[in-house]
């Protein structure tokens, strides 16, 4: 599914939303490889990041002609910030109703609303398709990712004791959480 390109001006920032371009996908693997760097709050390490800038070209092509998932990228000032995305649980009736969200944006970019309007904007979307639910997982220790998300509407619904183990031998739980979109 395409996302319409928008543009807004909060706080003197030229943010623009948009679907990805196949001629983004180098782009978009090496951001996936920085951020992941930056943070231990999202799913691997940058070494993990297997991704070629031709398999990133068929993911943003699948994203950009589907009819139930989308992904959409943010750019401030010009320059890549980040992206969020959507995609069904599954398509078995008992689970259509639902759909998965994730959104991760360079640390620069965090702090002044971005996250707030990107989701705000997904989740519109996520509703007028007709879905009720709208289900994702943060990471234990990421307060902000929590609080903006609760501050949206989502419940924790579950964590997973020790989901993620890092390196330095610690651990981090899964939290789970759930917003009712009906």
């Amino acid at each position: 599914m395409v996302f319409e390109e928008k543009e807004y001006m909060p706080r003197e920032k030229k943010i623009l939303l948009r679907s990805a371009k196949p001629e983004e996908a180098q782009l978009l693997v090496d951001y996936l490889k920085t951020v992941c760097g930056e943070t231990r709050f999202l799913l691997c390490d940058p070494d993990e990041v297997k991704y070629t800038a031709e398999s990133e070209v068929e993911f943003i092509n699948a994203k950009n002609s589907s009819e139930d998932s989308m992904l959409m990228l943010a750019f401030v000032d010009g320059e890549y910030a980040g992206n969020c995305s959507f995609q069904p649980i599954g398509s078995r009736r008992r689970v259509r109703h639902r759909v998965d969200i994730g959104i991760a944006l360079y640390q620069k970019y965090t702090g002044f609303g971005l996250g707030r309007l990107m989701l705000e904007q997904l989740l519109f979307t996520i509703k007028e398709l007709g879905y009720e639910q709208a289900e994702l997982t943060v990471v234990g220790g990421n307060d902000r990712a929590y609080h903006l998300y609760e501050s949206l509407g989502f419940k924790e619904c579950g964590r997973i004791p020790k989901a993620n183990k890092y390196q330095d031998g610690t651990y981090a739980d899964d939290i789970h959480m759930v917003k009712e979109l009906q």
